[in-house]
């Protein structure tokens, strides 16, 4: 027989590689165990461990059967107590959770309220809308100190970030970590140096590329050649690939990246996090390819060059003219030098009712098919004219010679289904 309230206690860590969950769970409980003594017992635990804090409710696993006990009625249990506010809630979500528990006769308790929770007490309510605003600016401070030592490692010190090392490169110790504390648990720096096994084949593809071959006829060519693609030379840290052969996006990530001309690149891609769209609503995390005067690049070169500076360029500039079935050339002027304006990524050029133009299926040819958004189709000859106007160029000029303006100036034009806006490029790389 339990005497007062029987409780069930809820906690959560965001990681369990920087963090050990039984220290965590144990703290948590015990702020629990301090807060409600004298009007019950904790008689049911539930933890999440390395789930973060944006995750809702119902996409953490011991959080939802929690959910799923408040709506038992032979739940066993008559309160919930949270271990910390920031521990359980982010944005909204403590508001669907009270009101849950409300419509089944479940308390909330919280060690910030001294007690249960009240959301038709006024200073209740206050008290909540403070929580949630300091846990979003915990978060805003946490992520902007993380980018800005990023950045400046990045650009000062030309520092391997981590992950995996990109195809023809492998890493290697580079001395002790400069944090004094990480360097006597002996932990240590990397950096990249080529990989016998897989640096020729970076260089034969990118000498391959300026000779005027296609993406394409290189993916034939290796395939055949039983070269190893990236996912079967590691599959140890590729276990998310199954396919073991090489694909036109494979090689067109390596011809694409900077990294290969010896400077160390980073910010190449971002992370959008929503904490200000109520829970229930929040769009999931999105990663988009940033353009490059959002690149953070080395001051000097961090490690051994596999193309030089030039070679990349000129492949970045390359433009495949194949002629087609019937034997036309198909000529897009504007090829590489737009990016859609909502989801970042470099349009495809697309030939439809004799004439050449531009598309983007925001995530059609990609895995994120759920949060495909409608297709963003332009003409090149209605571009043309936006464009002249964005350079404040005459609207009469010649399709080419706007587009010699684009390169020459080292810009990209970012298009929307309302209009066109310039974008100016800062030079890659130092040859560029």
């Amino acid at each position: 027989m339990v005497d007062g309230l029987r409780f069930a206690f809820y906690g959560r860590t965001s990681t369990i590689e920087h963090q050990d969950p039984e220290t965590s769970r144990a703290w948590q409980l015990e702020v629990c165990e301090d807060l409600v003594a004298g009007h019950g017992r904790i008689v049911v635990s539930f933890f999440d461990a390395g789930r973060p804090r944006r995750d809702r409710w119902r996409d953490r696993p011991e959080a939802a059967e929690l959910l799923a006990a408040i709506r038992d009625p032979n739940r066993g249990f008559d309160a919930i107590v949270v271990g910390e506010f920031e521990r359980g809630f982010a944005g909204d979500q403590i508001e669907h959770v009270v009101a849950l528990c409300r419509r089944h006769g479940v308390q909330v308790w919280l060690p910030e309220a001294g007690g249960p929770l009240d959301l038709d007490n006024a200073e209740h309510r206050a008290l909540i809308r403070m929580l949630g605003a300091q846990a979003l600016r915990e978060v805003v401070r946490a992520r902007h100190r993380a980018m800005a030592a990023m950045r400046v490692q990045t650009r000062d010190h030309g520092r391997y970030l981590g992950g995996r090392a990109p195809y023809g490169y492998r890493l290697v110790p580079a001395g002790a970590h400069p944090n004094l504390a990480e360097a006597r648990r002996g932990r240590c720096v990397y950096r990249l140096e080529p990989d016998p096994d897989t640096a020729p084949t970076v260089r034969w593809l990118f000498t391959e590329r300026r000779a005027g071959r296609s993406v394409q006829d290189l993916v034939v060519t290796l395939n055949r050649q039983g070269t190893p693609c990236p996912a079967e030379h590691d599959p140890e840290r590729n276990q998310h690939r199954t396919r073991r052969r090489w694909t036109a996006q494979s090689v067109a990530s390596i011809l694409s990246n900077p990294r290969y001309t010896g400077w160390q690149v980073w910010n190449r891609q971002s992370v959008d996090h929503d904490h200000h769209t109520p829970g229930e609503r929040r769009r999931r995390r999105v990663t988009r390819w940033n353009p490059s005067n959002r690149w953070v690049v080395s001051r000097q070169r961090s490690h051994a060059q596999l193309v030089s500076e030039a070679d990349f360029v000129a492949v970045q500039r390359l433009r495949s003219n194949r002629p087609n079935r019937e034997g036309e050339s198909r000529e897009y002027l504007f090829a590489g030098l737009l990016r859609c304006g909502v989801c970042g990524r470099r349009m495809d050029s697309h030939w439809v009712h004799g004439r050449a133009g531009y598309r983007c299926r925001h995530g059609r040819t990609g895995p994120r098919t759920g949060h495909t958004l409608a297709t963003l189709y332009l003409r090149e000859d209605h571009l043309i004219t936006r464009i002249s106007h964005a350079l404040h160029m005459p609207v009469a000029a010649s399709p080419s010679r706007v587009a010699a303006q684009l390169r020459a100036r080292h810009v990209i034009i970012v298009c929307t289904a309302d209009g066109v806006s310039v974008e100016t490029l800062r030079p890659v790389l130092r040859a560029a």
